[in-house]
């Protein structure tokens, strides 16, 4: 497998023992790395609603590189990244995702996040994606934000780690399911293994603390196995 120039994995010719006489450094980006990264962590974070039960059409997860940048340029406004979505069980509860520039994130700017954004949206979760660190001034106003709010790194979103193909398989249970999981097994939350708040999994599907995930594993030495982790 390799990447093609819209960041999308491709089949080469050599997966049928033909390689056609194509090298594969001939697959080649000739655009901006920023408009590439900025498509990249967007797609990302689509895909992340998605997972978490958001309404995200495939449509807009298809999108192109090619598309993305005939829609945003090279050089790309970043006010023009937001990813607005409904959940689809309670269309109620709202989530934004915003992009910040470069430079360190200060207090200017969250101040203008919430002016210019929280004040038109009710929300219930809001992402804000950053490039560099995030000053403590602007973190503390971070923290007044009456609702959960997420920080991500943009280079944390290059690539969707639930895809990889070393990763087992992640399923968020149910209220319902936890339940009857400890029932079942006649386990006290805290008996559970645990996985942290901050683990990337958990941080892509926006735990919280006392949810629990199922972890399926199939590899051709363990077999199929199946374990739970609650976070903590």
């Amino acid at each position: 497998m390799v990447e093609n120039g819209d960041g999308e994995a491709m089949e080469t010719e050599m997966s049928n023992g033909n390689t056609g006489g194509k090298c594969l450094n001939t697959f080649v980006d000739n655009g901006s790395i920023e408009s590439h990264r900025y498509y990249l962590s967007r797609r990302t974070l689509l895909e992340m609603f998605r997972d978490r039960g958001y309404d995200i059409s495939t449509s807009d997860i298809d999108f192109s590189l090619t598309q993305f940048r005939e829609l945003h340029g090279q050089n790309v406004d970043v006010d023009r990244l937001r990813i607005s979505a409904s959940h689809l069980s309670d269309p109620q509860n709202k989530i934004l995702a915003v992009f910040c520039g470069t430079g360190a994130v200060k207090l200017n700017t969250i101040r203008w996040i919430g002016t210019q954004i929280m004040n038109k949206e009710s929300l219930s979760r809001l992402i804000i994606v950053v490039q560099s660190n995030i000053t403590g001034q602007a973190q503390k106003a971070v923290d007044l934000f009456p609702f959960k709010v997420e920080i991500f790194q943009i280079t944390d979103l290059l690539v969707n780690i639930t895809k990889h193909v070393l990763k087992p398989k992640h399923r968020v249970v149910t209220d319902e399911e936890k339940e009857n999981l400890l029932k079942k097994f006649n386990l006290n939350e805290n008996q559970l293994p645990r996985m942290s708040q901050k683990d990337a999994i958990a941080q892509y599907y926006g735990l919280e603390k006392g949810q629990v995930i199922e972890v399926t594993y199939n590899g051709e030495i363990t077999g199929l196995h199946i374990t739970y982790r609650c976070i903590w």
